[in-house]
């Protein structure tokens, strides 16, 4: 369709009610300081909530608690009981440190990374050698 772009969705679009309310507050909250506090808050938002304004704000246009519940009423954020929200946040960890833990082994079979966790396993070898006076080297 000519117009509609699919838009990324950088951080998350399922949350809460008290999520949504917190939220809701620190919104008011960036509507009423500074800009230095606003740049706080929107980090805020974006740490601990994964809640990213852009994802659903018009370009150039400010985002506010009305603007948050306009985005739930059509659909674009959805509100979920706590334990789903839960249950989510844990699989996006998993799913985040398995990825590390991949892009790390990858690193490390290009030579790009030294394996630290083999090196430290080889230093304490070493160690536990040498106080036993084991040491040969």
């Amino acid at each position: 369709m000519a117009g509609n772009t699919f838009k990324a969705i950088m951080g998350r679009n399922k949350f809460s009610s008290s999520e949504i309310q917190k939220i809701g507050k620190l919104l008011r909250l960036k509507n009423k300081v500074n800009r230095y506090k606003q740049k706080m808050i929107r980090h805020d938002l974006r740490v601990i909530y994964e809640f990213n304004i852009s994802d659903f704000n018009e370009p150039g246009k400010a985002f506010g608690e009305e603007e948050l519940m306009a985005a739930i009423r059509r659909g674009a954020i959805e509100i979920l009981d706590d334990a789903t929200i839960e249950a989510m946040k844990a699989k996006r960890a998993r799913d985040k440190a398995y990825d590390e833990q991949q892009k790390e082994e990858a690193s490390i079979a290009k030579g790009e990374m030294t394996d630290w966790k083999k090196a430290m396993e080889e230093w304490q070898q070493w160690e536990d050698r040498s106080q036993h006076g084991n040491d040969k080297e």
